[in-house]
C-alpha cells in the first residue's frame, strides 16, 4: 500500500510540473525573422514584452522560403521578413494557412550598381539583375517602369515578367537570382535592383546608394505572420503592440537612413 501511494503522489507531481512547464512555454514566443532590420527590431522589444510576462526569442533566417515552412511546421510561433503580395503567392504555391495579424515597416526596393552612378548611364544590353521569387520579381520591373526605364503591359500588376514588357529602349537584360544573393552579385552585373533589409545587411545606405528607390508610398509593407489558427492569441497580439509604438518608429527613423520607413500610423 504504501509503494502504491508513493507511486500516485510520483505522477501527480510528474503531472504537474508537465503542467507548469506547459504554462512556461506559452509564455514564449519564439519568432522567426531575416536579420536586419526584423531581427533588430524584435530584439529592442524584448524588455517591453518581458515586462508583460513574455519572453521572446528571435530565431534567424536568411531566406525568403524557410521562415513560412517553419511557422507551418510549428516551430516557430510567427514570422517577421514579408509583405502581404509575398505571404499569399507563397502560401498558396505551398499550401500554408498563414495570415497577417499586423503591419510594421516599408523597405524601399532599390537600384544599385558598382558600375554607375546614374540611371542614364545604362547602356544598351545593360545586364540588371532582379529577385527571383515572382513577386519581388514584379515589384522590380514596376520600380523600372515608374522611372522611364521600362514600359509594362497594361493592367500586368504585381505578378509582372519579362513577358509583360512592351518597350525596353535600351534592349536591358534581366538577371532572376535569389533575393538574399543579389548584394552579392554587383561586381558581376550592371546594376541590381535588391530588397531593403538585404541592401542594409550588406553596407549599403538605401537613401543614399540606391540609383532610384520605391516610395514610403510603396504597398510592400512588412509584417507579423502566423498560423491563421492564432489570429486572436494574446502572446501574439501582444508582439504587434510591442512594435507598433513610438518606441520602434523612432529608432527606425534614428538609424536606417531612409531604408525602412515606419508603415503602422499610415
Amino acid at each position: 500500500m504504501k509503494k502504491i501511494i508513493i507511486l500516485v503522489l510520483s505522477l501527480i507531481v510528474a503531472f504537474a510540473a508537465i503542467g507548469c512547464e506547459k504554462e512556461a512555454d506559452e509564455k514564449v514566443i519564439k519568432v522567426g525573422a531575416t536579420p536586419v532590420p526584423h531581427a533588430e527590431l524584435l530584439n529592442l522589444v524584448k524588455e517591453d514584452l518581458k515586462e508583460k510576462g513574455y519572453t521572446l526569442e528571435v530565431v534567424e533566417f536568411t531566406d525568403y522560403v524557410t521562415p513560412n515552412i517553419a511557422l507551418s511546421d510549428g516551430d516557430i510561433d510567427a514570422n517577421f521578413f514579408q509583405h502581404v503580395p509575398y505571404l499569399e503567392e507563397f502560401s498558396a504555391e505551398h499550401n500554408l494557412d498563414l495570415a497577417s495579424i499586423g503591419t510594421i515597416h516599408v523597405e524601399p526596393l532599390g537600384l544599385y550598381s558598382e558600375k554607375i552612378v546614374t540611371i542614364d548611364e545604362l547602356k544598351e544590353g545593360s545586364v540588371i539583375g532582379i529577385p527571383s521569387d515572382s513577386v519581388n520579381g514584379g515589384r522590380a520591373l514596376i520600380l523600372l517602369e515608374n522611372n522611364g526605364l521600362i514600359k509594362l503591359k497594361e493592367n500586368a500588376g504585381l505578378k509582372a515578367t519579362e513577358k509583360d514588357i512592351v518597350e525596353n529602349p535600351k534592349n536591358l537584360v534581366f538577371k532572376p537570382i535569389e533575393a538574399a544573393q543579389l548584394p552579392r552579385v554587383l561586381p558581376d552585373v550592371d546594376a541590381a535592383i535588391i530588397n531593403g533589409n538585404y541592401a542594409l545587411e550588406a553596407g549599403l545606405s538605401p537613401a543614399e546608394d540606391a540609383l532610384i528607390l520605391e516610395g514610403a508610398e510603396s504597398p510592400y509593407a512588412n509584417i507579423i505572420t502566423v498560423r491563421s489558427e492564432d489570429q486572436n492569441n494574446e502572446a501574439l497580439l501582444a508582439l504587434v503592440d510591442a512594435l507598433q509604438t513610438d518606441k520602434v518608429k523612432t529608432y527606425i527613423e534614428e538609424n536606417y537612413g531612409g531604408g525602412v520607413v515606419e508603415a503602422f500610423s499610415k
